[in-house]
Formats: C-alpha cells, structure tokens, sequence
C-alpha cells in the first residue's frame, strides 16, 4: 500500500450481521449508526458539515479558530493526540498548527478510504510528524501501535458531537474507555452540541437539500450490498425529530408500506408506518455534561463557546 500505513484493527469493515438482526428483531427496530460511515456515506456526511442548516461544525470551527493557541497549552508540548472518528482531519489541522513538538499523531477511524487519504495528507502537510492511522471501530474497545513514543501525555480529541450519539450509559462507558487509554496524566480535548431551539435543531436534520436523507437511506442500500439483504429503499423515508424528553434528536427510518425484509435469509416483518431507528443525537448543558464526565472519572478543566453559545469544546483531564 502507498504512503502511511494503517494499522488495521478493523476485525472486517463490513457490517455485522449479529448487530444488523440483533437491532431489526427488537421491539423499537433500530441499526447502530457506525453503519452510515461506509465510504459514500463518509462522504455524504462531509457534505452534510457544509450545508447551511448544519450549524454544529461552523461553530465548532470558530471556536478552534478563536482559541485553539490555549487549547494546545492546556495539551502541552511533545504529546500524543489520538483522535477518534477523525474523517478530513480538517479541525485538527487548526490544533497541529499551534501544538508544541506534537511526539505523534494518531487518527482512529472506521472509514478506510478517508483515513488512508487524511493521514497521508497530514503526513504530507507536516513533516516529521509521526503519524500512525488506526482503522479501527473504535467504540469497540481499541489497542494502540506499539510503535507509539513512550512516557509522553497522551491527549484523545474527540471533535464534532459524535459523543451525543451515545445513549448516556454508553457514553459513560466510552468515555472511562478513553481515559483507560490515556492514563493517569491523560486529557481530552471533545466537542459537544449544547441545548438550542428545537426548530433550529429540526432545520439541522432535514436540510433542504435531502442530503441527510440520503446518509441516511445509505445505510439500507449498504445492507443490501454486503450483508445481501433485499431492501426496497424508495418504500422507506428519512424521518428526523427532536424528543425533549430525552432533550435528543432522533433519526429514524419509516417504512411506508406493509412489507417484508429479507437480511441474510432472515426475514424481518415491517407494518406501514413502523420505523427503524438510525441514530440519536443527545443535546447537553455544560453542567449536564460535566456531571456525565466525572461520572466517567474526567474532570471539566475549561469549557470554550461560540458567541452564540451554540456548540462546545471543552478540556479534560482523568481525575484524581
């Protein structure tokens, strides 16, 4: 394989049919929605971060732009960044630019393609920057290179708002995974969406477009294609919402016909209007979140916010 090599931690991209059945025979169908990240739906999400109905990167990109020098102090000089779901590696471009004799970077994520090409790109872009791709589904657990410096502070990134895909519990357990990996004087740099007007968060999940719609749609003709199912996708629509119960958007997928689904000569029964639920997006207050962190051993160290109060990056390091 040309240029950087990845370390492959994968165990197989294709998706599981255990996890495919295991979701359509519950109650509340659901798929998990590491699913939309196949190769055209990676980049049919990079799309969805341009679209003028999606706030959350805008925002986030300005708090990187605003404050990203205290951001690689509060990191420290010669530390390893692990960055988890890296995809373009767009805002991490803006932290490599300020962090101080970075000893590697590590960019972990179940997209093949896109990793193979960021990293090279990064690679490329910053000389004598050690970089070591992981492809990997990393909410899985995750071993890192052995190659990797030894005795430096190991710092995750965790940008976007993937953590709000994360039902709580889960993401309380993903995080104590990550602070596993960082260790005792590890940190975590991560994104994390705030509570906002319902509309605007309704705007952001059916943009006009239908660009959303089609990420995710993509999953079904994925399942057709690598696990042989034998969905009819035009009998199925992108149906998104916000539940301000559980102050989360939900992305379903709505069946708009009694029917039936064969998935690995397994046949799974659908009546109209029966949904198969996609993804769930949970919104957080700063002291809703702080509270979920410390529950995960972390501790909130500093909270910074567009001046809209948007969206949030904040800082953490391992308590105790």
């Amino acid at each position: 394989m040309n240029g950087i090599s990845l370390h492959d931690l994968s165990s197989g991209q294709k998706a599981s049919f255990a996890d495919v059945s295991r979701g359509l025979g519950s109650p509340q169908k659901e798929l998990p929605c590491k699913l939309f990240y196949d190769e055209y739906g990676s980049q049919l999400f990079e799309q969805i971060t341009t679209l003028d109905e999606y706030y959350p990167t805008r925002a986030e990109l300005r708090i990187m732009r605003a404050a990203s020098a205290e951001m690689a102090s509060r990191l420290g000089p010669e530390c390893v960044l692990l960055e988890y779901g890296s995809g373009s590696s767009l805002k991490t471009r803006i932290l490599l630019d300020q962090l101080e004799r970075p000893a590697a970077y590590v960019p972990i994520d179940i997209s093949r393609e896109l990793l193979q090409q960021s990293a090279d790109e990064l690679a490329r872009a910053y000389r004598g920057l050690r970089v070591f791709p992981v492809w990997a589904d990393y909410t899985r657990g995750l071993d890192l290179p052995r190659e990797l410096p030894a005795g430096k502070r190991r710092v995750a990134y965790y940008p976007g708002s993937t953590i709000g895909n994360f039902v709580p519990d889960e993401a309380r357990r993903f995080l104590t995974g990550i602070a596993r990996v960082c260790g005792r004087d590890g940190g975590l740099l991560i994104g994390v969406d705030l509570k906002k007007d319902p509309l605007m968060l309704h705007r952001a999940y059916n943009d006009a477009l239908g660009i959303t719609a089609r990420f995710n749609l993509n999953i079904l003709t994925r399942l057709n294609r690598e696990l042989g199912a034998n969905f009819a996708v035009d009998q199925f629509r992108h149906y998104a919402f916000y539940n301000p119960v559980f102050a989360r958007v939900e992305m379903h997928l709505v069946s708009l016909s009694e029917q039936v689904v064969r998935v690995n000569d397994v046949d799974f029964h659908f009546d109209r209007g029966e949904s198969i639920w996609t993804e769930a997006s949970y919104k957080y207050s700063p002291t809703e979140f702080a509270t979920l962190a410390a529950s995960a051993g972390w501790h909130v160290q500093q909270v910074w916010t567009d001046d809209r109060g948007l969206f949030s990056v904040q800082f953490l390091t391992v308590a105790g």
